[in-house]
């Protein structure tokens, strides 16, 4: 009976350092790469720490036995075991997958060259006689999730009412230039872009259009500049600056393969995210990353079809985003009119657009109830409350509260 439960115990414990060995594995790739070793080092050493833990453990589960041929064959189970299971981890750990391509260009992409050092592609659209002195710009969601081909088939059609139309890719996502140093993405640096934009195309005012996250980037302009907005459009707007995800955080989700068991280079990838976005940069490419933060938004759950992205920017998809604590202080004294836009189907939740408009004194509400639409935010609707809204006539306003009957969104 007592040796049984030697067994037991001994049987017990090595499980517990087997499930012990990826967390201690992790904790060191971890730890070499927050003390500035490079990427082979804290990969190769995180590859080492785990095989070494994950051994003893097989130790511990497998007594020794007393006859010699016993031995043999212990010793020969245990390399066996630890061959099959830390040789594939190790190859899928150093292994990056294929790359994919890079997105291709549009009909009629350019690229600014900005004095804030951002390299940005976009689309220029403009009627064959401007009536309109101030453009109309475009802000994508994510952040870092892209599709300028689609928003610029959708948006030029405003150049039918009279305005310059710009829809680019910000730093980081799409087709635009990416950083060395994720660290350097973030808000702010967004809001730089746009003012060094205003100034490029030489406009005194800007009509800005948002989308999820560019409802953020939006209204952080037009705190930082509040003359330089002539109206602003959030349609389906994510939290109210700062609200954001810490700096480093990922989502689970896409830590896991196909199959459903753990990736080991996504572990890897999404721990280093957590304490050193640079060193996640040495050890997963941007093309990688992009791949990445599309596994991300596969495995999120969509309560609507979920928007089509052909230029994801993993990097600044995943990192921390900063934002001025005094923002949501500073809008209640922005004077441009703003227009939320809300939509049966939603991805975004109804109390982030009542935090916007509580935050903006000229805000109104409007909710498009159009069932039929895949995609309410590309849909003739849509376009319908834009013309109007940017021309000055009067749109419905949505005084309520509470989401509608039939709203299918968060709350």
């Amino acid at each position: 009976m007592a040796s049984f439960a030697r067994l037991a115990g001994r049987a017990v414990a090595g499980a517990g350092v087997l499930a012990l060995s990826p967390v201690l594995g992790l904790a060191t790739l971890a730890g070499m790469a927050m003390v500035g070793a490079e990427a082979a080092t804290f990969t190769v050493t995180g590859l080492a720490v785990f095989a070494s833990v994950f051994f003893l453990g097989l130790l511990l589960c497998v007594p020794r036995p007393r006859a010699v041929w016993g031995r043999w064959l212990r010793a020969l189970v245990i390399l066996g075991v630890e061959a099959a299971v830390v040789w594939p981890v190790g190859v899928a750990t150093l292994r990056p997958p294929q790359p994919s391509a890079p997105p291709a260009p549009v009909a009629g992409q350019r690229e600014w060259r900005l004095p804030t050092g951002s390299e940005l592609a976009y689309v220029r659209f403009a009627p064959k006689r401007v009536t309109r002195p101030d453009p109309v710009v475009f802000l994508h969601g994510g952040p870092g999730v892209a599709d300028l081909a689609a928003s610029s088939a959708f948006f030029r059609k405003l150049t039918a009412d009279g305005y310059q139309v710009y829809v680019y890719d910000q730093l980081g996502a799409g087709r635009s230039a990416r950083l060395r140093d994720p660290r350097e993405y973030g808000l702010t640096r967004d809001v730089e872009d746009l003012e060094a934009i205003r100034q490029t195309v030489g406009a005194d005012r800007l009509n800005l259009i948002a989308r999820d996250y560019g409802a953020q980037l939006a209204t952080a302009y037009l705190a930082a500049h509040p003359d330089r907005v002539a109206k602003a459009v959030l349609a389906s707007p994510t939290g109210l600056p700062p609200a954001r995800k810490p700096d480093g955080e990922v989502e689970l989700a896409a830590m896991f393969g196909p199959g459903g068991s753990p990736d080991p280079r996504l572990l890897a990838v999404s721990t280093l995210l957590r304490v050193d976005p640079q060193a996640a940069h040495a050890f997963a490419g941007d093309r990688e990353l992009d791949a990445y933060l599309g596994l991300v938004r596969q495995g999120a759950p969509h309560p609507c079809p979920a928007a089509a992205a052909t230029g994801s920017g993993g990097y600044v998809g995943l990192t921390g985003r900063t934002a001025p604590s005094s923002l949501p202080l500073s809008l209640s004294e922005a004077k441009a009119p703003v227009l939320i836009v809300k939509s049966r189907c939603d991805e975004e939740g109804w109390t982030s657009a009542m935090a916007y408009r509580r935050a903006l004194p000229s805000a109104t509400l409007a909710y498009l109830d159009d069932e039929a639409s895949t995609n309410a935010y590309a849909s003739e609707p849509y376009l319908g409350v834009l013309r109007a809204f940017l021309s000055g006539r009067p749109v419905k306003a949505y005084e309520g509260e509470r989401p509608p009957p039939g709203y299918r969104g968060p709350s």
